[in-house]
């Protein structure tokens, strides 16, 4: 499992590392089942605190993207609810496409990003 934490970002490390592990999903680096590292043993490897790997994993757990196991730790389980899935990716769409609407950036370069994007995560068309 390669992550890579910018310490230089603004961005919170904990979310710098969900996001990396739901990256890793999306591109088959993680499967339905993989045992991720526990929470000692990949903030020793990345370098960061502990109870920022492990805020990272609540978050993870909590969007339904792990669940924890008292033996295997955090474990990848795709079981996201995919109607609160497509709401909260609403929510933020809106976001994204009011901040291309003004920055000119037309509707024709939005879906050509996003095609391009999905195309990476091997997404359904």
């Amino acid at each position: 499992m390669i992550i890579e934490i910018d310490f230089n970002s603004d961005e919170a490390l904990y979310m710098q590392l969900r996001n990396q592990i739901i990256m890793g999903i999306a591109t088959s680096q993680f499967h339905e089942g993989d045992s991720l590292p526990s929470v000692r043993q990949l903030a020793d490897t990345i370098g960061i605190n502990m109870h920022t790997v492990n805020k990272a994993y609540t978050v993870l757990k909590q969007e339904g993207y792990v669940k924890v196991d008292r033996r295997k730790g955090a474990v990848i389980a795709l079981d996201v609810d995919r109607m609160r899935a497509v709401d909260e990716l609403r929510k933020e769409l809106q976001v994204i496409l009011a901040k291309s609407s003004c920055k000119n950036i037309s509707r024709q370069e939005v879906h050509e990003l996003i095609d391009e994007i999905y195309e990476e995560y091997g997404g359904l068309n």
